[in-house]
């Protein structure tokens, strides 16, 4: 269940259309803890890990500014400053180009990370109306953020549109159905259907994060942390999230051990 705490004095992020900073196409999930990668993230956060000589996040935020989504998100809690100050308001990445970067700093604001829901209503009012989100600790070097795809997701009646992947080791009885281009709701047991792993890579609209769905207000002013799955599954079950699976290379580095692994 979702929790809203009030943080007084508290103003909202620019209204939607702001000129101050034109609106992110993609939203970069920065601001968990890391706790299962500790000690490492003690002193680093958990997307500035080095994976193969660059930022884990750094993955995707290549893999968005080659399709053509050159301005970007970013979230932060834990160890936020070092995020903004290691990348700032314009990057240049490597074999990709420019990125120019706005942040939504929950920690700053609030002293506590927003949850995935919360975070993203948070990032709201900078975000256009349909826009990319991939958590910044997924390797997943060959993802293609492609522009066909976002209007594809543009003409269809969904709301969200999300990446599947096969069942990691650690995660073996999936996350969702997935039948007819549409994602399911469905139990996670190991006789029936078969489930597939959110690989944190989707698209959304606006509406998705706005009611009857939702129930934040957008812009989040009074810091509500709520976690993205209840959304999802209430939204699959009104046949408004659509899917597809991607068998490429994906990898949650969500331990010491599978950063060795990739940098080994």
């Amino acid at each position: 269940m979702r929790q809203a705490w009030q943080h007084s004095g508290m103003n909202p992020l620019p209204s939607h259309g702001s000129a101050a900073a034109p609106l992110a196409s993609a939203m970069i999930l920065a601001a968990g803890r890391g706790e299962r990668m500790r000690p490492l993230t003690d002193v680093t956060p958990k997307p500035l890990l080095s994976v193969q000589g660059k930022p884990l996040m750094q993955w995707p935020m290549e893999g968005l500014v080659r399709g053509g989504f050159d301005h970007l998100l970013i979230n932060t809690a834990w160890l936020g400053q070092a995020i903004h100050s290691h990348y700032g308001a314009s990057v240049s990445l490597p074999d990709a180009g420019t990125a120019q970067i706005v942040y939504s700093h929950e920690g700053q604001d609030f002293g506590y990370a927003l949850e995935t829901a919360g975070g993203i209503s948070r990032a709201l009012p900078k975000l256009q109306d349909i826009f990319w989100v991939v958590a910044g600790d997924v390797y997943v070097p060959g993802f293609r953020f492609e522009a066909f795809a976002l209007e594809r997701f543009r003409a269809s009646p969904q709301l969200a549109h999300l990446w599947l992947v096969p069942n990691p080791s650690h995660n073996p009885l999936g996350d969702f159905g997935l039948s007819g281009g549409l994602a399911l709701n469905l139990p996670r047991q190991a006789e029936g259907p078969p489930l597939y792993t959110f690989s944190t890579i989707a698209l959304y609209k606006r509406a998705f994060f706005e009611l009857p769905l939702c129930d934040i207000v957008p812009g989040n002013p009074q810091g509500t942390a709520a976690p993205l799955a209840p959304l999802l599954r209430a939204a699959m079950d009104q046949s408004l999230v659509s899917a597809q699976l991607y068998e490429g290379p994906w990898i949650d580095v969500g331990t010491p051990q599978r950063l060795n692994e990739l940098n080994s």
